[in-house]
């Protein structure tokens, strides 16, 4: 059976444990975090401990849940236990090639960039494996991640800076524009709680008919826009003023960003 350490016990942390136990692992699951209220929050079956040498010390797989600037830290006092076991990123910005600088260079490094629906079992996460880590490590990887959403594997570590703004930071663009859409509809004369069920379900409706048509979404945004509509007069304004290449510039920003980060 696997064992698998989480350091730090955050969000991100807590729902991969969620995730993995739910999905009936018989694996131990370790969680290490320095503070014990972080701790008290974690599932019950999970072991905790406040000391990161405690909880890799038997584990196979180590997921390191940690803010960036804390990642050299904790890595290198991780390296003496590192030989052998499979070590997984969660850290926007620290690559791969730093990651096996701190924990020596024969490590088996996975990079991930989840996001946040990932807390209610809706993630994306975009992977990385350096050339150290085994198809067998890469299927353990998978199996873990896909327990919180969809998965996909890239060749090419830079692909992670694209992956980060589009899917990493994502969520927070369309929270934004449901923000907006809220607030417009307030300023029309609907009431907040009502203005809220309607943008919230309207969005969801749009996003499953995206998932579960087969026609693309240019298409889908042209067949409810009637000519001289009113869909069309607001599609209109928004194309008027640039969404499209708001929205560009916007993801473009977010992937420099990150490509920053890796430089630091």
């Amino acid at each position: 059976m696997t064992t698998i350490a989480f350091i730090g016990a955050g969000n991100i942390a807590k729902a991969l444990m969620g995730g993995y136990i739910a999905a009936g692992s018989l694996g131990k699951v370790w969680a290490a975090d320095p503070f014990e209220a972080q701790l008290a929050t974690v599932p019950e079956s999970v072991h905790t401990t406040t000391d990161n040498l405690e909880a890799v010390a038997e584990a196979d797989l180590i997921v390191l849940c940690v803010k960036p600037n804390m990642m050299g830290d904790i890595c290198l006092h991780l390296a003496p236990l590192a030989a052998g076991k499979l070590f997984i990123s969660v850290a926007a910005g620290i690559t791969s090639t730093s990651l096996g600088g701190w924990l020596g260079s024969k490590t088996a490094i996975i990079r991930c960039m989840p996001n946040t629906p990932a807390l209610i079992g809706e993630g994306m996460t975009g992977l990385f494996a350096s050339p150290n880590v085994s198809d067998e490590q890469k299927t353990l990887t998978a199996d873990l991640l896909a327990t919180v959403g969809k998965i996909a594997w890239f060749e090419d570590e830079s692909a992670l800076d694209a992956v980060t703004a589009v899917s990493g930071s994502g969520p927070a663009y369309f929270f934004l524009m449901l923000e907006a859409m809220q607030s417009a509809a307030i300023q029309l004369g609907l009431a907040p709680a009502v203005a809220k069920t309607l943008v919230e379900q309207t969005a969801l409706g749009a996003i499953k008919m995206a998932i579960q048509s087969d026609l693309p979404v240019a298409e889908l945004r042209h067949n409810v826009t009637s000519p001289a509509g009113t869909t069309a007069a607001a599609v209109d304004v928004l194309e008027d003023n640039g969404y499209q290449e708001i929205i560009g510039k916007a993801l473009t920003a977010a992937a420099s960003r990150s490509k920053a980060l890796s430089a630091d």
